[in-house]
């Protein structure tokens, strides 16, 4: 393989869809909204990228075989499409979901591979790109996550502004996918945002995942049931507690807190 392919799984043409892009990154924010509507809504996988930009590795799966890391396109129908959403008229039928193992490795390979999926979801009918990242304003678990966002044009951010998300106060840089497929779907003529949950510096933020999906759920017109997403940040909440306790009460006596101080990085 000496470029990045996208290989069908299934032929499709869609009508003015959005795309929701969730990949690794800070928190996982990203990933955890990608594949909780995945799940969620028995999307179905329609293709798969590779790249050799990607990590020279191959993931074993539960029955012992092996597989390349890949990015994935999933789709499933809106059943709201047309009744409008409190963030503004729902726009579109059809919900693409990218998700995935990695990102490119190299700066050479983000461009590669982030433009070709903006030439690729263009081809097959679509219109507006929501990529989802994490905020990261300190080293603190966030309780209250708000929910930030940059857009390609002011009419965009005036619509998704309604909905919840923050415009004008996130500052940085955006690193990665979240950033550049944006950039590059601005280039093709497709609305384009994206969206970070407030985050500290954890593995899953699930608190931050759920402040995506409430907010998604009005961007999009549609309901989204966050069931399963509270118990994932209940556990991760009584995890922290249990390690505050030892910080606090452990040998040595010592309080471990996270220092409030730290860089602000969006991926």
């Amino acid at each position: 393989m000496d470029k990045t392919k996208i290989y069908y799984n299934k032929k499709v043409k869609l009508t003015d869809a959005v795309m929701i892009v969730g990949l690794p990154g800070i928190g996982n924010v990203g990933s955890l909204v990608g594949r909780y509507l995945k799940t969620e809504f028995n999307a179905e996988k329609f293709g798969t990228l590779y790249s050799p930009h990607f990590p020279h590795q191959v993931i074993m799966t539960k029955k012992g075989g092996m597989r390349l890391v890949s990015n994935r396109f999933y789709r499933f129908k809106n059943k709201a499409h047309g009744k409008g959403g409190k963030g503004g008229k729902n726009h579109n039928g059809d919900i693409v979901l990218l998700v995935g193992d990695t990102q490119a490795a190299s700066p050479e390979g983000q461009y590669e591979v982030n433009e070709k999926i903006i030439q690729f979801f263009k081809h097959i009918g679509g219109k507006t790109v929501y990529t989802i990242g994490g905020y990261n304003i300190n080293n603190q678990y966030v309780h209250t996550p708000r929910v930030f966002g940059v857009a390609s044009n002011k009419t965009l951010r005036a619509t998704l502004s309604k909905s919840g998300i923050i415009f004008g106060k996130a500052s940085g840089m955006i690193w990665g996918s979240a950033g550049l497929l944006p950039a590059f779907a601005k280039k093709h003529n497709l609305n384009s945002a994206c969206i970070m949950g407030e985050t500290g510096l954890l593995e899953m933020d699930a608190n931050s995942a759920k402040s995506v999906l409430e907010v998604l759920s009005k961007v999009l017109g549609m309901k989204i049931n966050l069931e399963n997403i509270d118990k994932i940040k209940q556990e991760t909440e009584k995890m922290l507690k249990n390690l505050e306790d030892l910080a606090k009460h452990g040998e040595g006596g010592t309080d471990n807190k996270p220092s409030s101080e730290g860089m602000t990085y969006i991926r």
